[in-house]
């Protein structure tokens, strides 16, 4: 059953796939009927899940899930991670690279740093400890909501500050 992204409880469970690239306006307009339909499909066991889905940032793939309703099984993750596949190779996109690491850029613009510039931007100063960072990690809906974007050095990138 699909349940409206802003509409969805504080802990509903929640999945974050970023992309390698920003997504076209036009791509974006075509993924959310696709998103839609996957979340009004998407069952566990043969019992329809209370999920959603949505884009954020025209980079950010947000799955969801109410867990107090029905919890997704390890065959409905799957399923989920099979349409998130799909997609990559409609688009011509990954959403799977956990090598890059999204910041909010000063001019307000979603930033990929590689795990191997990290610590260079680090010493710099291009990446500080309030520098806000897309954490991907996170994985209920109060927290989207609460902290999301979250300045780095209160995420797992503490220990580089």
């Amino acid at each position: 059953m699909y349940i409206p992204f802003d509409q969805l409880p504080s802990q509903a469970r929640i999945w974050i796939y970023q992309a390698s690239r920003p997504l076209t306006e036009t791509e974006q307009t075509e993924i959310k009927p696709v998103l839609e339909r996957f979340a009004t499909e998407w069952s566990s066991h043969g019992k329809g899940l209370q999920s959603s889905a949505t884009l954020l940032h025209g980079r950010f793939l947000v799955l969801a899930n109410n867990e107090e309703a029905t919890t997704a099984s390890g065959c409905s993750i799957d399923a989920s991670v099979r349409f998130v596949r799909e997609l990559e190779q409609q688009l011509g996109i990954s959403f799977m690279d956990r090598t890059q690491l999204a910041f909010l850029n000063e001019g307000e613009e979603v930033e990929l740093i590689s795990m191997p510039e990290l610590k260079a931007k680090v010493a710099t100063g291009d990446i500080n400890r309030n520098t806000l960072y897309f954490d991907t990690l996170i994985t209920n809906y109060g927290e989207l909501q609460q902290a999301w974007p979250r300045p780095a050095g209160n995420s797992w990138l503490s220990r580089y500050f």
